[in-house]
């Protein structure tokens, strides 16, 4: 899911319609005809990204995955995850959605994830975290789609953060030695972890991004209200016998 998130102070009546009008209209994508012939049959990939608006928050959070906190039960969840290669595919079997919060110091992103069977392998730091199933953030606070920053995160908490100076598909090099400094998360399952004899029911990660730690050489001034940035969050669910 691609959403380009503007941070707010407050929700303002004046101020939400605007701020979703800006984030919808600032990425379209238009085509000359004669451009257009490559991307025959892609157009499905090439639907603008939904908005989200990213409340302010003083309340102090505890990073355990339960989102208690009345801020978190204010914030607003996304709609439901789409498959990755749009609307020419069905929609996902299982849930995921999204909410954040931000202060002046820290970016706060949950997620929750509707999963039957919760499993997991990979159980150190920087592990291929995307061997399992896991929930992934990517990072774009100057929006213009290279050095950006991702964070992938299983059902045991296990992180597998990286910097991205350009994608995958202009052959970046992943700079997988970088690490989020004073990253914080937490996860609450609601169900059991590896025993596939019973139905489990979800998933759900916290995490604390410090605002300061997004940045690696390039010109950068931390959020105030109104501020636009890109992030990409991605579902990775294998098809696995249990």
């Amino acid at each position: 899911m691609n959403i380009p998130v503007t941070f707010l102070q407050r929700l303002s009546p004046k101020l939400l319609p605007a701020a979703w009008l800006s984030a919808m209209l600032g990425l379209g994508i238009t085509l000359p005809a004669q451009a257009q012939s490559p991307f025959q049959g892609l157009e499905h990939l090439f639907t603008p990204p939904k908005g989200y608006v990213v409340q302010h928050t003083s309340q102090p959070l505890t990073l355990d995955g339960n989102l208690r906190e009345s801020d978190w039960q204010k914030a607003p969840w996304t709609t439901d995850f789409v498959d990755i290669e749009g609307d020419k595919k069905p929609l996902p079997t299982f849930q995921t959605r999204v909410k954040m919060l931000w202060n002046d110091s820290t970016l706060f992103i949950a997620a929750t994830l509707q999963e039957p069977q919760i499993w997991t392998t990979q159980t150190h730091h920087d592990d291929i975290i995307y061997k399992d199933n896991d929930f992934e953030v990517f990072i774009d606070p100057d929006n213009n789609a290279h050095q950006y920053f991702e964070v992938e995160v299983n059902a045991i908490n296990k992180i597998f953060d990286l910097y991205l100076p350009k994608p995958y598909r202009d052959k970046g090099d992943a700079l997988i030695s970088w690490d989020v400094p004073a990253l914080q998360s937490g996860v609450a399952i609601n169900g059991t972890l590896n025993q596939p004899q019973d139905q489990d029911k979800s998933w759900t990660v916290e995490m604390a991004i410090p605002l300061k730690a997004l940045r690696m050489g390039f010109p950068w001034q931390p959020p105030t209200e109104g501020t636009q940035w890109r992030i990409n969050f991605s579902r990775v669910e294998w098809d696995t016998k249990v």
